[in-house]
């Protein structure tokens, strides 16, 4: 039996650290007697340690909590630096406007200036002309004085010095009018010269305007040209295809009802406003260049080319008799005849659908385009693709077979749109006459 009483034991280090204490109080004439146990000691300083540790974790805590809220107020002050800074942007930007404003107006009003100078010119010019057809009639009437007081003075030489005096006024009055009319006529020569100056700058910037704008309109009608028959062009060949042109547009998610509009009829002369005509050229411009990208987007959707590089066409699209029970049956499809293991080439880029064993079909494959159109490929020797992997155009994706019902190697090919099965021989022959082109 071990004795716990032992140095070497650790109740005895207890005992040792923690003796056991008495404490006596005097109250008055009475005594108490109070006695600490090793154990009550203990207690007491685990509690104590306890209450330590605590107080330091909370202080610890508070410190770190304070760290958080400094670093998310250096965050809430830099994003308000931030925001300080693109107010600032949006100032300067709303400043830049202003100017360019402040500048339109200051040119219309420049603009504006020249036309009532020039309105203010050609009254004055009337007024010069009405002034001159005055002081013509005026020399006249004092031409007239002047003969009537010669023959005065040849008639009366008794009044020589008074009506000498009169002369010498007069002719100091008709030098004074001659002097006038000189002005005048300076005048109303530099009123017209500059006149006809800016008669010929206006009909020099007339005449570049018209210029320009004939130009303008010039090329405008060939671009609409050119892509008015790039638009026909395509439409011939995707209608070559036996598939309607507004059917597949609408497929590809193109819009091809105008846009909901209405209100009465109110007729606008506009043909006098410039640049009207170059401004509905330019709307029917856009008009054509919108329907050529939604047909080009289409384009590349469409299987134009041969599922194999060479090859012979073993059955038609439609009815057939059955190769193996001879019996007559709807053939959706065409097939190729080919060299064993021939590569088989996707037709258009695209989705990969289906890849894998399809009943009858044999080893089976089937891309979506997109707009409604897949193509199918079945009776493969093997498949190099898989589903959900995108296709590019004229990608390798399998191998010519006879897997499934067949009576030989050969590829059956198919074409669908929106779920309907259409001939692949007019996409073929279509997407000849688009490489002829190219």
């Amino acid at each position: 039996m071990i004795d716990d009483d032992r140095p070497d034991t650790w109740r005895a280090r207890l005992r040792r650290w923690f003796p056991e204490r008495q404490v006596h109080i005097r109250t008055g004439g009475r005594i108490s007697f109070y006695k600490f146990s090793t154990s009550l000691q203990v207690s007491l300083s685990v509690v104590a340690l306890g209450i330590m540790a605590w107080g330091g974790f909370t202080s610890w805590s508070f410190v770190e909590h304070g760290k958080v809220i400094k670093s998310k107020n250096q965050h809430i002050t830099n994003a308000r630096l931030a925001y300080h800074s693109l107010l600032g942007d949006v100032a300067e930007y709303q400043n830049k406007f202003t100017a360019i404003t402040e500048d339109l107006e200051t040119n219309h009003a420049l603009m504006l200036g020249l036309v009532e100078k020039n309105a203010s010119l050609q009254q004055s010019l009337q007024s010069v002309s009405k002034r001159l057809v005055v002081t013509q009639s005026d020399r006249e009437a004092v031409k007239q004085a002047r003969e009537t007081l010669k023959r005065k003075l040849l008639g009366i030489e008794d009044q020589l010095s008074n009506t000498a005096n009169r002369a010498f006024s007069l002719e100091g009055d008709l030098t004074s009018v001659e002097n006038n009319l000189q002005v005048a006529l300076t005048e109303r020569n530099q009123a017209l010269f500059e006149g006809a100056g800016m008669r010929r700058q206006i009909n020099q910037l007339r005449a570049r305007l018209e210029t320009l704008q004939e130009n303008e309109e010039n090329s405008i009608d060939r671009l609409t040209s050119q892509a008015s028959s790039s638009n026909q062009s395509a439409e011939r060949i995707i209608e070559a295809t036996g598939l309607n042109v507004e059917a597949l547009l609408k497929a590809k998610g193109v819009a091809t009802s105008p846009i909901g509009q209405g209100g009465p009829f109110i007729p606008a002369d506009d043909a006098s406003l410039p640049g009207s005509t170059l401004k509905n050229k330019l709307s029917t411009l856009d008009n054509y260049l919108n329907r050529w990208q939604s047909l080009q987007g289409v384009m590349k959707n469409l299987p134009l080319a041969s599922p194999m590089d060479t090859y012979h066409i073993t059955s038609l699209f439609g009815k057939r008799r059955d190769p193996i029970n001879k019996k007559w049956a709807a053939h959706y499809g065409l097939d190729f005849g080919g060299t064993f293991k021939s590569k088989i080439l996707a037709t258009a880029p695209g989705k990969v659908t289906f890849a894998g064993w399809k009943s009858k079909y044999g080893r089976f494959i089937e891309i979506d385009h997109g707009a409604g159109i897949r193509t199918r490929y079945a009776h493969l020797n093997k498949i190099f693709v898989k589903r959900g992997q995108m296709i590019r155009f004229r990608q390798k994706i399998g191998l010519l077979g006879k897997s499934g019902r067949t009576t030989g190697a050969h590829l059956h090919y198919e074409t669908v749109f929106n779920g309907k099965l259409k001939n692949p021989l007019k996409f073929i022959k279509a997407g000849r006459y688009v490489f002829q082109e190219e």
